[in-house]
């Protein structure tokens, strides 16, 4: 197959001109659009479980979840009926005007069942990016009616993403983002990361202790602020996009006990890590704390379409309704009827499907237990997992943890391999990660480790040939 069907023109169009329209017309996010015009999109036709296929028929197993957010795989049948049922009932309506809908109502109410309980109340938004804008408002917001309205900073981490907004992007702590835009804007500050391999090891560390001195980072950064301005801190469980950074077990329930100590509101980015990604329904239960606002999107529709939202907790939302005053924020999507509708859908479809339990209990061990054989292999500085997702940081040199040098860009040569032998995994710098949909097998693990070694061996073999581990 290399000719799909152009369904507005009712034509058929080859993958050269789908490229060609493509590159004359549409602006892909986070994109250099002179290098793709050159060489050509990717164009993918449809999905199948944890599959795709693009315009010329090849079949590329999808180890990214699409971007982290089709949880239940693709071609859900009871999604698309959601979605077509309320698409025929009632396409849209505002949550403006002392207005609801029943399918944001129904969301509202599972969603409150299934997070920690102290989470009773939800904010719509479209994506996670708008939820951490909501979370920076609704943080001033709750300071300000407790009369402490100069409690404005946000503290969060370096190489953290939280978005693409301007607050998003200045909550995020990457340095590529903020280098265009005036970012980050008045107010974030941000702390090191609890990356043990860039921090801990080289300091002759255990993981746990250096858990306990990433914590207290937050402490000298809230003393060096002044605790009565610090409004909240905010971190992803697991930072993601950073490269599938997994915080020792020490690290957070010192950031709790920190936070308590300075009464600092504290966020859970959950976005990633929010229905099952981790064998927990949201990621702070896998690591132990109890945070006052957690961000949700990607998982909550399994990205069939555009859902975001904050959980906020009894602690904040008992401040905003009892004390009563407007708070002036919004979106035109917030609640949409057919988001919350095929959300509804896809939570009871991991319900059913016992999802959260099977990554818990079943495919996220055994992917760990891959991951830690894949450590053997001569470019494996360090293999993390937890639940379904996973990083293997590539080094020059293993028993001295040498990286390579930056112009090899060695995680985009070990990229192209993947995309080269169907296979869908993500290069952060020299770290190469994956998070798979939750509905993946044991079979079809072992189907995609196959593929991360063939791809890593030849790597390898590149940089045999070139010279760059010399």
């Amino acid at each position: 197959m290399n000719e799909t069907i152009d369904k507005t023109a009712g034509t058929t169009r080859s993958t050269a001109q789908w490229q060609a329209a493509d590159a004359a017309h549409f602006l892909h996010p986070f994109t250099d659009f002179k290098s793709l015009a050159q060489q050509g999109s990717r164009i993918i036709t449809r999905a199948d479980n944890i599959y795709l296929w693009d315009n010329d028929g090849h079949k590329i197993l999808d180890a990214m979840s699409g971007l982290w957010c089709v949880n239940v795989g693709y071609g859900q049948r009871a999604l698309i009926d959601a979605a077509t049922r309320q698409m025929g009932e009632l396409p849209f309506y505002n949550a403006f005007f002392q207005t609801a809908t029943p399918p944001a109502i129904e969301l509202a109410e599972l969603l409150a069942a299934v997070s920690p309980p102290t989470f009773q109340h939800v904010f719509f938004s479209g994506s996670g990016s708008e939820g951490n804008d909501t979370v920076v408002r609704m943080v001033r917001r709750y300071w300000d009616i407790l009369g402490q309205p100069q409690r404005q900073v946000i503290i969060s981490r370096l190489n953290a993403y939280h978005g693409s907004t301007m607050a998003g992007a200045s909550l995020g702590g990457m340095g590529g983002m903020h280098a265009q835009g005036g970012l980050p804007i008045p107010d974030i500050t941000h702390i090191e990361q609890p990356h043990w391999w860039e921090h801990g090891r080289p300091k002759g560390l255990s993981r746990e202790e250096f858990g306990r001195v990433a914590a207290g980072w937050l402490e000298d950064k809230i003393l060096e602020v002044g605790a009565d301005k610090v409004a909240a801190f905010i971190g992803e469980p697991v930072q993601g996009a950073g490269g599938v950074i997994v915080p020792p077990d020490s690290y957070w329930p010192e950031i709790q006990r920190i936070c308590d100590k300075y009464g600092v509101l504290l966020v859970s980015d959950e976005v990633i890590c929010g229905f099952g990604r981790t064998g927990h329904w949201f990621g702070c239960e896998r690591f132990g704390y109890k945070p006052d606002l957690m961000t949700f999107a990607k998982g909550v529709t399994s990205g069939y379409v555009p859902l975001g939202g904050v959980m906020v907790g009894e602690r904040i939302a008992r401040v905003l309704i009892d004390q009563g005053g407007e708070f002036n924020h919004g979106y035109t999507y917030s609640g949409h009827p057919v988001a919350c509708a095929v959300a509804v859908a896809n939570i009871r479809l991991i319900q059913q499907l016992d999802l959260v339990t099977q990554v818990r209990d079943d495919t996220g061990p055994y992917l760990a237990a891959q991951f830690e054989a894949l450590a053997a292999h001569p470019l494996a500085g360090e293999t993390q997992s937890c639940g379904l997702m996973g990083g293997v940081q590539l080094v020059k040199d293993k028993a001295k943890g040498t990286p390579f040098a930056a112009e090899v860009d060695i995680g985009m040569v070990c990229r192209g391999h993947c995309f080269a032998n169907g296979l869908i995994m993500r290069a952060v710098g020299d770290r190469m990660i994956i998070a798979p949909p939750l509905v993946m097998t044991r079979a079809q693990i072992d189907e995609m480790m196959v593929l991360i070694h063939r791809c890593l061996d030849l790597t390898l073999a590149d940089a045999q040939r070139d010279g760059w581990l010399a």
